[in-house]
Formats: C-alpha cells, structure tokens, sequence
C-alpha cells in the first residue's frame, strides 16, 4: 500500500540511466541513418575526427559510471535503515560514513553535527566526479575549434600557392583549368574546418545531456540522503567517545546537541548549510578549548620554572651567609 512506503527510502537512479541509454540509441539511429554523408566528413580528417570520436566515447562511459555507481550506494542506505546493511556490498562513495557507523550500528549513534559534516564531503565527493565530464564536454569544443583553424590556415595557403601559380599573360583556357585544378586545395581545407566543427559540436552537444543526466541523478541522490539522515539522526547525540569532542567540555556538548536539535530548517535545501555552520562552531569551539589548555598549562610552566629559580636563589644566598659568618 502506498501508506506502507517508507517517505525516506532513496530512490533508484534507474529512470536516468534509461534516459541516458534512449538518447544514446537515437544518437546511434541518426548517425545510421547519415551513415553514409558522415563517413565522407569523416575522411576529410581522419586523425582529429576519430581523437573527437575518442574523446566522446570515454565521456559517455565517465557519464554512465558515474550514474551507474550510485546503485551501490541507494541500496547501501536503503539496507542501513532497514538495519541488514551488512547484507549488501559495501559503499564506495559512502565509504567514510560506513566506516565511522560500523557494521552494526544504526544511524542515531552518531550525532547530527557529524553526519552534516559527511553530508558535505559527499556533496564534494559528487562535485569532483562530474569534473572529467565537464572538462570533456569543453575539450571536444576545442578539437571542433582546432580543426576549423586547421582547415582554414590550410585553405589560406592554397589560395596563396593558386594565385602564385597563375602566369601573367597565359592562354585565359589555361589559367582557368589552373585555377579550377588549384583550388581544390583549398576545398579540401575548408572541408576539414566544417567537419571537424560538426563533429566536435555534436560530441559536445552528446555528452552534455549525459553529463545533465548523471548531474540530476545525483542531486535526487543527494537531497534524499540528506532528507533521511536528517529525519534519522535529528535527535542524535555528539558522541562523547570520539577524540576530537572529547576535548569539548560537556557542558558545550550538551548545548551543541540541543542546537542540532532545534536548528534543522523545514527546507531541506537550507539544511545542508545551517548544519554544516553548526558544524564549524563545534570545531570552533573546540579550538578555543584547547587553546584555552594549552595556555593554561604554559602558565603553570612559568610558575614552576620562577619557583625553581628563587629556590635556586634562596639556596645561593644562605651559602653567602654561612660563608660570610665563617670568613
């Protein structure tokens, strides 16, 4: 029944890798189609056309992987608040959440602050995935751009050798079937600058719409982990057993679990950045304890070197006397 489903269950990223794989079979559809004008814009420059084709094909297995690695981790969460998470493979992407959970821990054995904290190396972690892709999407811009430079530098060229080619005074039959013969150069030159445009602009246009694919994936991804661990972890406690809050008094502790208590905002998309601000004041807090301790124990340093040294002093001075009174 619908009211049976869990609100918070992650959803499978399923929908947009058939997008991906739909658009690709109608990419692969149209070039069959122009099979045969693509193969002619093809050999206008074999090298950079097929370094385009090189580019785009290891852009679009960046692109799947990167929406196809989230099924690990959607099961991983699903098992984990089902509680048999060690049932399932373990997470890569998820891999430092994993290790600080264990193998048979729940979710509220760690505190609210802490998973913000893993919530934001995600984010990261995704940011850095989609770097490749994007660097791809523009690399294939510029082989399209390189190869239109190319072609038109040749072209200029041949324009140049036609007219130095051309005799003053020759036959106007011969100059004409010079002419026509020499510009072929030229033509060749300008069909290497098209093609390689065509071909770099519809790699780029591809591997655009799978890099917005995999983007969508993984913000669903995200926003919907962030929405579980939220509704999970809400009332969760700093744990006391870990070294960096030990050094927080408990009395601080106890205030930061009430603020991560009472400070989750109702927008999910606001919670990411008040809980990760809640995070920086723990973290805050604990350098100023800490500093606070370090300038306490330099301070009972001094008073034990200054009682050393009058103890030194008064020992000096009672054997100045003795001497004096023996002298």
């Amino acid at each position: 029944m619908a009211s049976d489903r869990d609100p918070y269950r992650l959803s499978s990223p399923r929908i947009f890798l058939v997008r991906m794989v739909i658009f690709l079979i109608l990419a692969g559809f149209v070039a069959l189609i122009l099979y045969r004008q693509i193969m002619t814009a093809f050999m206008a420059n074999p090298g950079l056309n097929a370094l385009i084709g090189g580019v785009l094909f290891v852009g679009v297995i960046l692109a799947l992987r990167q929406v196809g690695r989230l099924f690990r981790e959607v099961r991983w969460v699903n098992a984990l608040r089902a509680g048999n998470a060690g049932e399932v493979a373990a997470p890569v992407l998820l891999a430092p959440m994993a290790t600080i959970l264990g193998e048979s821990a729940t979710l509220r054995t760690i505190s609210t602050v802490t998973l913000r904290a893993i919530l934001d190396s995600i984010g990261t972690r995704l940011d850095e995935s989609r770097e490749i892709a994007r660097y791809l999407t523009g690399l294939l811009v510029f082989l399209g751009l390189l190869g239109t430079f190319w072609g038109l530098l040749e072209t200029v060229g041949s324009i140049g050798g036609v007219i130095k080619s051309m005799q003053t005074g020759a036959d106007a039959t011969v100059m004409f079937d010079d002419l026509k013969n020499g510009l072929s150069a030229p033509i060749a030159g300008m069909a290497i600058a098209f093609t390689s445009s065509l071909f770099g602009l519809a790699g780029s246009l591809i591997l655009g719409f799978l890099d917005l694919q995999a983007g969508q994936a993984q913000n669903r991804f995200y926003n919907q982990l962030e929405d579980a661990l939220s509704a999970n972890a809400s009332d969760a406690p700093l744990d006391s057993g870990a070294g960096q809050n030990a050094a927080v008094p408990a009395a601080i502790r106890a205030a930061l679990d009430r603020l991560a208590a009472s400070a989750v905002p109702a927008d999910p998309a606001n919670s990411r950045a008040a809980m990760a601000a809640m995070a920086n004041l723990a973290e805050g807090i604990q350098g100023l304890v800490q500093h606070m301790r370090n300038e306490q124990q330099l301070i009972r340093d001094w008073v034990e070197a200054q009682a050393s040294q009058q103890a030194e002093v008064k020992k000096l001075l009672e054997r100045l006397t003795r001497e004096r009174e023996g002298a």
